[in-house]
């Protein structure tokens, strides 16, 4: 294998990406590993399969076998966002970003390695989502996406065949020979394969670590990583992987669109007394639905926060808890968010009928008035971030931002011009470049 092959003191072919007062320097602790499973977009509600991938059941609410959690704090005052700088073209650059510390670049990076959709897609807003060479259920992930960029002007993607990297192993890392590894060393230090020799030899011998996982849901990464970990919000983020790839004015351009969007939406809210209880529902399992809260810290809410609806599930139901009908009945929501629900292999108006007939299920206040309504992914990048706000602001609040069409398949609907919330040229073009 290639990494059984360099000699002990041969120097990398990547010496000139370092880190400055990097973690990993300070613990190279071999066989010291925790283990890790599916993340929740593959555990019913996203339905993050792909022929390789399987929903593993119940999410983990630990490090040691969950996908840990970060955090998008925005709220429509709070744009969340970050100073995407430097842009020149030459000369050696840092970026900073917990856990990996200062990272010191040469040159901008070519191919990219990803793990989950949320850096995927920053790659994709940045005009870089063709430079993917692997990510998590990339099949189902490809067709999900693809389910928005028939509404941005001259965008196209292809993530499908990828390496599926949920576990990726260290031999195929040096078979795609990526330029960087955008994924979180400490999510996948949490892996029961991988210890910190194994990621520090990852990133001297390949190509660095840049990911920030754990922000999902602001879960604890392992002691290993505990001191040196900060929680970012999704545009936060991703205001740091852009200075990575040195694309600040695309940056700013998508910036200044969700800035206008959240200000359209904090000028309109209704008052909170007025607002509908709700809550994002995995319904893989129509009868067991895996329910998540809107109102939790972390990326994984970034486009249901923002909309300031009251939370449907009481404190004594976690989120990422799976429930019956009895439990969703006892929560009652207005509107049930039906993750996975624009994704082509998923059969929303089924979920519709299930619910319908059910009971129990029919007795809901979100079923009774039909207010159970797809969405896309909660592992979103900028772009599906930008799509997915105006949606659920107009599941929420149709009398203020417009009704939401009744959506069954196809593509992210073909809204009129004065209806939509967001210039989707503008975004269009920041992706392209054309700025």
């Amino acid at each position: 294998m290639a990494d059984d092959e360099r000699s002990a003191g041969e120097p990398t072919r990547r010496d000139y990406v370092k880190y400055g007062g990097a973690v990993l320097a300070s613990g190279i602790v071999a066989g010291c590993s925790g283990g890790e499973s599916t993340p929740s977009d593959a555990n019913g509600d996203d339905g993050a399969t792909d022929g390789d991938e399987t929903p593993t059941g119940t999410p983990a609410q630990t490090p040691t076998a969950t996908a840990p959690p970060g955090g998008e704090t925005a709220t429509p005052t709070d744009s969340g966002t970050a100073t995407a700088t430097p842009t020149a073209e030459s000369g050696p650059y840092i970026v900073s970003m917990a856990p990996m510390g200062e990272v010191e670049f040469e040159a901008v990076p070519g191919s990219i390695f990803t793990r989950l959709t949320h850096l995927a897609g920053m790659a994709f807003a940045l005009g870089r989502g063709n430079d993917v060479n692997a990510m998590h259920a990339p099949d189902y992930y490809d067709a999900l996406w693809n389910q928005f960029t028939p509404r941005l002007p001259g965008v196209s993607l292809d993530w499908s065949g990828l390496y599926s990297s949920w576990e990726p192993s260290k031999e195929k890392l040096y078979e795609l020979d990526s330029d960087i590894h955008l994924a979180d060393p400490a999510s996948v230090f949490a892996l029961g394969s991988w210890n910190m020799a194994d990621v520090e030899e990852v990133r001297e011998g390949i190509g660095p670590w840049f990911g920030n996982h754990f922000s999902d849901t602001h879960a604890e990464p392992s002691s290993e990583w505990a001191d040196d970990y900060e929680y970012y919000g999704l545009w936060e983020m991703f205001g740091k992987v852009a200075q990575v790839f040195r694309e600040g004015e695309r940056y700013e351009a998508l910036a200044a669109v969700r800035a206008d969007l959240l200000g359209t939406i904090e000028a309109d809210l209704p008052p909170e007394s007025e607002r509908p209880t709700a809550l994002l529902a995995g319904m893989s399992d129509v009868e067991n639905p895996w329910v998540y809260r809107t109102d939790i810290p972390g990326f994984l809410a970034a486009h249901v926060r923002p909309l300031g609806a009251r939370e449907a599930l009481g404190d004594d139901v976690d989120s990422g808890s799976q429930i019956d009908m009895e439990g969703l009945l006892a929560a009652d929501p207005d509107v049930v968010f039906a993750l996975g629900g624009m994704h082509p292999g998923t059969d929303v108006a089924g979920i519709r009928s299930a619910l319908a007939d059910h009971s129990v299920g029919s007795q809901v206040t979100a079923v009774r008035n039909d207010r159970v309504y797809a969405q896309g992914a909660r592992y979103q990048g900028p772009v599906l971030n930008l799509f997915q706000i105006e949606m659920t602001a107009k599941q929420l609040y149709p009398d203020v931002f417009g009704e939401w069409p009744t959506y069954t398949e196809g593509p992210y609907p073909e809204l009129p011009g004065d209806e939509r919330l967001f210039d989707r040229e503008r975004v269009a073009d920041a992706i392209n470049g054309d700025i």
